[in-house]
């Protein structure tokens, strides 16, 4: 239990310094709880949640295909050129855009795609992009919230316990849609200063041409309809008998049979380190769970909260929360699933949406708090305008603070 407990406390810490790559820190603490026999690699084996990958492994294939036609840059340059170039309604309509393709790809990608047209934008408009980029980092981890396959988090506590995309949909999009609001008129008023524009600018956003970001309209009609198809049926898998994974690489198999582009580019677009990632994550979260590790923080806090289900939900919430803020939300969640299905989780689903609502909006409040947020600062500082740690600190705290806020207030109201 010991030597299973160091190592994944020094593997957290590496990942929260963020100076050694995540992957690299996950598959050496996989490896190390398998060379000193912490776990047998049998249970090693077992402890892999290879629905959680499957579904990782569909959407990123399904992602990969599309992206190529300009799809997701249409989308993101008919936002800007529907907010006529009005400041607010520029950061709403990017905002919006972030929020709901976070929603139904996940936060991740959906950085990595609208990062690069937020600098086209604001370059056009001739504001600073970095309050656009954070704005959009954030309502990406809330709308991500929203849904089965929006976070990461999301998407391990599904593997875990089978909980459907409606169940999803039904218990966090209600509230994931209250903190988008509240957070966008928090972070614009934040913000406004910094976005006002002149009325030449408007003039040279209106005037892009949102057509010309569709760089091959015949892939567009073979593989979109496959994407609107695929997220259509994660609404109705359960009814179906489908499991989520099932339903993403049934998507990916449709894409890589309808597109004309190489398999090999396909599969080399893939992000294996974050597959990896998830694997070494896995085995040492196993190892936790093998030594008994996960049960005695289980009773410790059941001790604290002295078995009061109050106590418990907002507990988990709240250290969620602050846990994810300061680790990467995906190895906390990892670690938190199995103590939350020792307090309670097994027959009470309200404590899952509690951890998914803690580690999800705990994501927001730093840099290094969810991999949207890092991707988001990596591209950011190839671009020449890099983020610093205490400038997202100062706009993802406050509004990490307004949706637990908002979170007490819907755990109360909903679940006790």
């Amino acid at each position: 239990m010991i030597a299973a407990s160091l190592l994944f406390a020094a593997a957290l810490a590496a990942i929260a310094g963020d100076r050694v790559d995540r992957t690299k820190v996950a598959l050496l603490g996989a490896v190390l709880v398998l060379l000193t026999q912490t776990i047998e690699q049998d249970e090693a084996i077992d402890a892999i949640d290879f629905n959680t990958l499957g579904l990782l492994v569909g959407m990123m294939i399904v992602v990969r295909v599309t992206e190529p036609t300009g799809v997701y840059t249409w989308l993101a340059i008919r936002a800007g050129q529907l907010s006529r170039g009005r400041p607010f309604a520029v950061v709403l309509s990017l905002a919006v855009t972030t929020a709901v393709i976070s929603a139904f790809l996940d936060n991740l990608t959906t950085m990595l795609l609208m990062v690069p047209i937020t600098f086209l934008l604001a370059d056009a408009l001739d504001i600073d992009p970095i309050p656009l980029v954070i704005i959009e980092v954030i309502v990406s981890n809330i709308g991500g919230t929203a849904t089965l396959i929006g976070d990461p988090p999301n998407i391990l506590i599904a593997g875990h316990t089978g909980l459907g995309f409606l169940d999803f949909l039904a218990n966090l999009a209600p509230i994931a849609t209250l903190a988008f609001a509240a957070v966008v008129a928090l972070l614009y008023r934040l913000y406004r200063p910094r976005l006002q524009i002149d009325p030449e600018a408007r003039e040279r956003v209106l005037g892009l041409d949102a057509g010309r970001s569709i760089e091959d309209a015949a892939e567009l009609g073979r593989t979109v309809p496959i994407l609107v198809a695929t997220v259509l049926l994660f609404f109705v898998h359960q009814s179906v008998h489908l499991e989520p994974a099932t339903v993403a690489l049934t998507g990916a198999a449709a894409m890589l049979l309808s597109t004309t582009q190489k398999v090999e580019d396909i599969l080399g677009g893939i992000e294996w380190p974050t597959l990896f990632f998830f694997v070494g994550l896995f085995v040492m979260v196993g190892a936790l769970e093998e030594t008994g590790a996960i049960d005695e923080v289980a009773q410790a806090i059941g001790d604290v909260t002295a078995g009061n289900r109050t106590a418990e939900l907002l507990g988990i919430a709240w250290v969620s929360a602050v846990g994810s803020g300061v680790i990467d939300n995906i190895p906390f969640t990892a670690a938190m699933i199995p103590v939350v299905e020792q307090l309670g989780g097994h027959e009470d689903a309200a404590y899952w949406w509690a951890l998914s609502l803690g580690a999800c909006f705990g994501g927001n409040a730093t840099l290094i708090a969810a991999a949207a947020n890092v991707a988001a600062a990596g591209m950011a500082d190839r671009a020449g305008r890099p983020i610093g740690f205490v400038e997202f600190l100062k706009a993802g705290l406050p509004a990490t603070l307004v949706s637990m806020l908002l979170v007490t207030l819907y755990i109360a109201v909903r679940y006790l």
